[in-house]
């Protein structure tokens, strides 16, 4: 089979890999029908995630066609179309009973970190009853691939460990296709005002199709006083960090509320002021996380209803045989107005 393969910061390349093969009981072999590419993704070819070794398999987010499975597999059946979740489940650690699924001891984040991941035609995936959720008849692809990762990420980690609620004064720093899937998943607790800071234009257009009530590029307005004027002075009660880079994380510190919430969602791979000489008396909570897709059953359920439609983020449309085109097109996502790639098989 063919995979896109790491090779060292900044090189991967298209080709031929032994194809995956069962291990344990409780695996499953997934052909993939449709992939994407996140930003993690380019995180890991900059040399941000050290532990993604040579040789490695990229990707954790997909759709496809359940080939084969262990003798313990229960739930799960050959010939099934399944969501792949981007967070292996084992289901039985002591993380997993709190369900902090991110951190199962048998699993959590591996998919294209430490195991081979979904950017193939093939791949296993471990503690497949619970890894893996079935794809009811007539739910769109597209839609469903925004489960594996993204709009559980925007839900989870920003809009609930934000603690968002109804009537509230909210920002979201980044409009990539996290901070836009934390801007849909908001609109659940019903937000007075939504704000979208980043410093393209044409994301900031896509925020406002997709419900943010003020957008704000700080390459061009005072993001502070546009915030203060809003707000009466007195800031936003929830700040949404969807980018992972010093200066948006200064944008979060310097709008936050007394007793508000920074949620930060993006990937860092340097390290932030935090300002504590100006935040220690606002009564504040910072919460960081990496996403458990504890969420995936009711957001699957949402999606099926109608009552949100994650296929709007999709830009992008290549063969899986062109993925290498398609990184390029995803690393310039500014140029090329780029948010999710899909990538058919």
């Amino acid at each position: 089979m063919k995979a896109l393969i790491y090779h060292g910061a900044g090189k991967k390349r298209w080709e031929e890999k032994v194809p995956p093969q069962l291990i344990e009981p409780t695996d499953a072999i997934v052909r993939i029908v449709k992939t994407t590419i996140c930003g993690t993704d380019l995180h890991i070819l900059k040399g941000d995630v050290p532990t993604v070794e040579k040789g490695r398999t990229l990707g954790h987010e997909g759709i496809g066609i359940v080939e084969s499975i262990g003798e313990s597999v229960r739930n799960i059946k050959v010939g099934d179309k399944v969501i792949i979740s981007c967070i292996t489940v084992c289901g039985s650690c002591h993380y997993c009973k709190r369900q902090l699924y991110a951190h199962c001891q048998d699993g959590g984040w591996i998919l294209g970190h430490k195991i081979d991941g979904t950017q193939a035609e093939k791949v296993r995936i471990p503690h497949a009853d619970n890894s893996l959720h079935r794809l009811p008849k007539g739910v769109d692809e597209e839609a469903a691939l925004m489960l594996s990762d993204i709009l559980p990420t925007g839900l989870e980690i920003g809009v609930i460990n934000g603690r968002v609620q109804p009537g509230q004064t909210i920002a979201l720093i980044g409009a990539g296709p996290v901070g836009l899937s934390a801007l849909l998943a908001s609109q659940f607790y019903s937000p007075a005002h939504i704000i979208m800071i980043d410093t393209d234009d044409n994301r900031l257009s896509v925020a406002r199709q997709f419900g943010a009530n003020t957008v704000i590029n700080p390459t061009k307005q005072n993001v502070v006083e546009i915030i203060n004027k809003l707000t009466d002075g007195i800031g936003v009660d929830v700040a949404i960090e969807c980018v992972g880079i010093p200066a948006t994380f200064n944008i979060c510190q310097d709008i936050i509320a007394a007793g508000g919430f920074i949620a930060n969602v993006g990937v860092h791979g340097k390290s932030v002021d935090l300002h504590l000489e100006s935040l220690w008396i606002k009564n504040i909570t910072i919460t960081t996380g990496l996403v458990n897709t504890s969420s995936t059953p009711m957001l699957l359920k949402s999606v099926e209803s109608g009552k949100i439609a994650p296929e709007k983020l999709v830009t992008h449309h290549y063969p899986l045989n062109e993925i290498e085109t398609a990184y390029e097109v995803f690393s310039n996502a500014a140029k090329e107005k780029a948010l999710k790639i899909v990538l058919s098989a």
